[in-house]
């Protein structure tokens, strides 16, 4: 049966909010990155407003902590807290999941039968991850090598893979599919990397990155950045390598090899050590329902977030529509856009005409440890710095900014509405 409540410890009888109604004034379905900022953004502007929250995990993650838990930094329970933490004061909690859409009819339907209407719908559940799309993945995962930092229960494992990895050759895939956090399948592979050569076993191992695209990093600036940093590690970049498959007990990787968008050949790779990206897609529930564009995703504006069809939902986040990297960086500018227009709609029924999502995406690229470089890039690939230094090059500031300070000011400045 269905549960629904507000957060334990907070005060509800001064909330507005009525959890146990089927209406509710503002609908947020996803409680990650994107739900909860925007809930924590729209009570801050809007006190007396009834927002409600549908998401049905217990914990939240830090995801981009990931990459630090995987290669011994952090311990993984740095990473998260309890779904109740984060939850925003006076916001209904409704611990549920949404299996279809009524836009119509402006409401949504739970996996609990439960029917809840809505003045605004703002849809953020994030990426799904397919590893069942990758032959023998799913179950091969945390043995024989076979490893990922997509997996928060996979983390110690990409520890001891590092470890114990020692020659031979070791791959790290990225898919021909999107996927969250662009830069992630690199920084593990860097860290990795950086650990082997203070050990003074990286001259044993062969490091491939093989990848489905055709280039290391699609800004240009920055692939030219991380070009000295593939060679200090002796990576060999192979593109147009999708992996299809994992024959787990022979430790053989197998890939498609793309050429003009089909496959003309297959390759089989042994290995000592695999990390995985795996594919990704927008969730099934929402490549099923009436908001999906023609490939699955939220069909919204690239710049307004408002949905190409019904004016009364927007969405954000990984399961967007918008052609940007899917990054927690890009959660936190399409945010303001976001709330901005709903407030605007409640106010004076129309759109604010002034704010506009640029593509603006982030990606901390850490380069070993004690080194990082700050790509920030927009919808055209073009560079946008926040600091007025060269972020091309490594810097230990950058890297103490990521693994120090972004998590602060994600849990005390994004998650409440401040950032």
């Amino acid at each position: 049966m269905e549960t629904l409540h507000t957060v334990s410890g907070k005060d509800v009888a001064e909330d507005k909010t009525q959890p146990f109604t089927t209406h509710h004034q503002i609908v947020i379905v996803g409680g990650g990155s994107a739900g909860i900022t925007v809930a924590a953004q729209l009570k801050k502007k809007l006190s007396e407003s009834d927002i409600a929250i549908v998401e049905p995990a217990e914990v939240h993650y830090y995801q981009p902590m990931w990459t630090f838990n995987g290669a011994g930094v952090f311990k993984k329970e740095k990473s998260k807290k309890l779904m109740e933490e984060v939850m925003p004061k006076h916001v209904a909690w409704i611990k549920d999941s949404v299996v279809s859409f009524h836009p119509e009819i402006n409401s949504i339907e739970t996996a609990g039968g439960r029917m809840i209407s809505y003045d605004y719908l703002v849809v953020a559940p994030g990426i799904q991850i397919d590893w069942d799309k990758v032959e023998g993945l799913a179950e091969s995962l945390g043995t024989n090598g076979i490893c990922s930092i997509y997996s928060y229960r996979n983390l110690d494992y990409v520890e001891e893979c590092i470890k114990n990895t020692k020659r031979g050759t070791a791959l790290f895939t990225q898919p021909n599919t999107k996927f969250k956090c662009g830069g992630a399948p690199q920084k593990i592979m860097y860290l990795a990397s950086d650990t082997w050569k203070k050990r003074g076993s990286l001259d044993n191992i062969a490091v491939q990155f093989t990848t489905g695209g055709s280039v290391i990093f699609g800004v240009k600036e920055v692939a030219e950045a991380l070009a000295p940093v593939v060679e200090r590690y002796g990576v060999e970049p192979k593109f147009f390598h999708n992996l299809k498959a994992v024959k787990a007990a022979e430790k053989i990787a197998v890939y498609d090899i793309y050429k003009d968008g089909k496959v003309v050949d297959q390759a089989e790779i042994e290995f000592e050590m695999l990390h995985v990206t795996p594919p990704q897609s927008s969730p099934d529930f929402i490549k099923q329902s009436p908001l999906a564009d023609a490939e699955g995703w939220v069909d919204v504006h690239k710049h307004t977030m408002q949905h190409n069809k019904y004016q009364n939902i927007f969405s954000l986040g990984d399961a967007g529509s918008t052609p940007n990297a899917k990054t927690g960086a890009a959660v936190r500018k399409q945010s303001r856009v976001v709330t901005g227009n709903i407030v605007s709609l409640l106010k004076e029924g129309v759109i604010d005409t002034t704010l506009s999502y640029d593509g603006y995406g982030s990606c901390p690229l850490i380069t070993g440890f004690g080194k990082l470089i700050l790509a920030e890039f927009d919808y055209e690939n073009k560079i946008t710095p926040s600091f007025p230094i060269n972020q091309m090059k490594e810097r230990w500031s950058m890297y103490h900014m990521k693994k120090d300070l972004l998590p602060i000011m994600y849990w005390e400045g994004m998650l409440k509405g401040r950032a």
